[in-house]
């Protein structure tokens, strides 16, 4: 029988544009030394180490090697990951499936980066194909404007829809000690005249790019037990991939086709028929208020065209019926190598009942997602019972 895995601890750094006052061994090393903290383990008791980062983000190769003393890895296991946004959620389910395989009994996953000390956008603009996407879908603006423009015409979201999840986001992410933006303060109205990037989408309808790490403690059943008082089970992982042209995407990117296979597989594994009704929170992987939109439809969240109306009745607020990103999501804090693990680390945060002035009351089933450019998805369901 596989080993029930649990996470036990969790450790984040304070996530900014630009984290000038370390590099990048200080700053992985912060969330680590805050994850053993958390979970009351040392280095010794951890058996190997996962590491999710996207270096062509900081603009140069194997950014760990030099950082290895920042996350504890001499003499250790470890395994590198580097699969785009999704590469947190998966140094997470690499690290469950250990366990769960009996190979190791205690893993610690990593995820960074230090985007300040790249160009991100530069990368993420060569995914684009040169002649027949580029002009139109360079970086991630370009691919969500497209995404922004097809679902308006489709019907049923406005950009006033879009300036509600934005504000929605930081809002909750003002309560969050962690979270890179805190702008307790903004308006409906603020985001709708803040700057024009690629019709629909405005600045404040984007995620920032952050500097920041984040360390999660996983272990099989029989130690989760005895080190912590409520651990958050990882009922089921599961992933869906889909290679493709993104020009060639379903109604430009707003349906998610690898997102929807991934989240009806994982509800049918933990027997969940309504996820509206079954969660009592999620942590999506948002990169634009449109593509929070879109998720609520492709999660299973609502039917097809209602996705403004379920931020129009308050549903996905903190506390709506379903709470959706109350830490502020990626549109508050966006550290890509990290940026999905923080996900899987929030979800478990409302489950332990650790998650501070952003703790959603009651939380016993969560919903993590980690997204990779429509392409691909990992999603997970933590529980607060197995």
């Amino acid at each position: 029988m596989p080993q029930k895995v649990a996470i036990i601890g969790t450790g984040q750094t304070k996530h900014a544009a630009k984290r000038t006052d370390v590099n990048i061994r200080e700053l992985v090393n912060e969330a680590v030394t805050r994850a053993l903290i958390d979970a009351e383990v040392q280095l010794d008791e951890i058996d190997a180490i996962m590491i999710g980062n996207m270096e062509p983000f900081e603009g140069f190769m194997f950014p760990e090697h030099w950082a290895v003393e920042g996350w504890g890895g001499y003499l250790k296991p470890s395994v590198k990951f580097n699969t785009g946004g999704t590469v947190g959620t998966t140094t997470i389910a690499a690290s469950y499936y250990y366990i769960a395989a009996g190979i190791y009994d205690t893993v610690l996953a990593i995820g960074f980066e230090k985007q300040s000390d790249g160009h991100t956008q530069t990368a993420i603009t060569t995914v684009g194909d040169p002649v027949w996407e580029r002009t139109m879908m360079a970086g991630a603006v370009g691919n969500f404007a497209l995404m922004a423009s097809t679902f308006i015409a489709e019907g049923g979201v406005t950009d006033e829809h879009a300036a509600k999840v934005a504000v929605k986001a930081r809002h909750n992410g003002a309560r969050n000690v962690n979270a890179h933006l805190q702008m307790p303060d903004l308006k409906v109205e603020d985001v709708m005249k803040s700057e024009l990037l690629s019709w629909p989408v405005r600045k404040l309808d984007m995620c920032p790019q952050s500097d920041g790490a984040v360390a999660v403690v996983l272990t099989a059943d029989h130690l989760a037990k005895k080190r912590c008082a409520r651990p958050a089970w990882i009922r089921a992982v599961t992933t869906a991939h889909e290679q493709q042209y993104m020009g060639d995407s379903p109604k430009r990117l707003a349906v998610m086709r690898s997102q929807t296979a991934a989240s009806r597989r994982l509800y049918k594994m933990v027997g969940i028929t309504n996820p509206r009704k079954e969660l009592d929170v999620a942590e999506i992987y948002e990169v634009a208020s449109w593509a929070e939109l879109a998720m609520y439809q492709n999660l299973g969240f609502c039917e097809p065209g209602e996705a403004g109306k379920l931020i129009d009745e308050g549903v996905t607020l903190m506390g709506g019926e379903l709470p959706v990103n109350p830490s502020g999501g990626v549109l508050c804090t966006n550290p890509i190598g990290a940026t999905a693990m923080i996900r899987v680390a929030e979800a478990a945060l409302q489950v332990m009942g650790k998650a501070g002035e952003h703790q959603v009351p009651n939380v016993k089933t969560a919903l993590a997602t980690g997204y990779g450019g429509n392409a691909w998805t990992d999603a997970m369901i933590l529980s607060a019972s197995f």
